[in-house]
């Protein structure tokens, strides 16, 4: 895909947010944000995360909220946009009775430091994103561990796994395919059906604004389009999505997320597909049968040109694997990370 290509690409996603925030989907009501989330509340962790114990643990140039239970081998889940840990939390608790979870918030989301960007967004980029991964399971005695990561957790884990490849025993990456791929393969229904992937990479202020108008009408929007079976999404896990998201600082982590991730995320994939470096751990491939990642691509195949070891299977459900089928998400992974 050439730039021309990739800016009128790009030019489609603004378009169609900026139509969506001038009101012709609904009426945009300009809200006063915070620009850091409130607390969360002990009682909903409680709820949401029984027998799990909260942590900061400071990496390097971020401190990540991180929970943590069970016992057993070191098994890290990463979750991705725009929620939240609580995305994991249908499959934290079970997963627990069999490995030693830890369930962080990406730098930027949740209740994690939203640290400046830099430039280029670079602190945003997978690597840097990848690092805070390693220094939370070292801050825990943990120098090898298994990782599944939903979403852009699991770009996360797949930079994770090709830059730390001594310290990843398998890796199950949730609804995607590698980011290389699709940027490369974007066409008008790929850029019309995640659009966000290119309004969000636009620079700021620009998405931020647009996003800040009304945060939670576009992060319930995000889901919905996502999400293919009804009442999956809680209304607890709704709130704290909602409560972590409506704020400044957030909205901007999230942005420069995206940012990093077309930049120079791309660079360093690329720079690893010329050199022919791989993911050497074994690979788990999940992905959505109703999703628009599974339609577009042959998603074993996509890992296969980048891994040395995959399996994987669709399951019945959109985007959201861990909240739509959880139990069966929960069977993947204790079967995969026990192998």
């Amino acid at each position: 895909m050439n730039k021309h290509m990739f800016l009128g690409l790009a030019a489609i996603g603004l378009m169609a947010c900026t139509w969506c925030a001038k009101g012709n989907a609904q009426p945009v009501n300009p809200v006063k944000l915070r620009e850091l989330p409130p607390p969360p509340s002990p009682e909903t962790t409680r709820k949401l995360f029984p027998g799990f114990t909260e942590h900061d643990v400071r990496t390097t140039g971020a401190t990540i909220r991180v929970l943590k239970a069970g016992k057993g081998p070191p098994l890290l889940l990463v979750h991705g946009h725009p929620e939240t840990h609580v995305a994991w939390h249908k499959v934290a608790p079970a997963l627990a009775a069999d490995f030693t979870v830890i369930v962080p918030d990406l730098r930027g989301y949740g209740d994690s430091s939203k640290p400046p960007g830099g430039e280029r967004s670079v602190n945003y980029s997978p690597r840097v994103m990848a690092q805070d991964m390693v220094d939370v399971m070292k801050h825990f005695g943990f120098e090898k561990f298994g990782i599944a990561g939903h979403d852009r957790g699991g770009r996360v884990a797949h930079r994770l796994a090709l830059d730390h490849g001594d310290k990843v025993t398998r890796v199950a990456v949730l609804d995607i395919a590698p980011t290389l791929t699709m940027y490369r393969d974007t066409n008008q229904e790929f850029a019309t059906k995640y659009m966000w992937w290119f309004f969000q990479i636009q620079p700021a202020p620009l998405p931020e604004h647009l996003i800040g108008l009304d945060p939670a009408f576009y992060m319930k929007e995000h889901l919905n389009v996502q999400n293919k079976t009804p009442g999956a999404i809680t209304d607890e896990a709704m709130a704290e999505y909602l409560r972590c998201y409506c704020c400044t600082a957030t909205i901007h982590g999230a942005c420069e997320d995206y940012r990093a991730a077309a930049g120079v995320g791309l660079e360093l994939d690329a720079a690893d597909e010329k050199a022919g470096k791989k993911v050497a751990a074994p690979l788990l491939a999940l992905w959505g049968a109703k999703g628009v990642v599974g339609q577009m691509w042959d998603i074993p195949k996509t890992w296969r040109a980048v891994a040395t070891d995959v399996s994987g299977t669709a399951l019945d459900c959109g985007h959201l694997l861990p909240e739509e089928l959880p139990d069966q998400v929960v069977a993947e992974l204790r079967r995969f990370f026990r192998s």
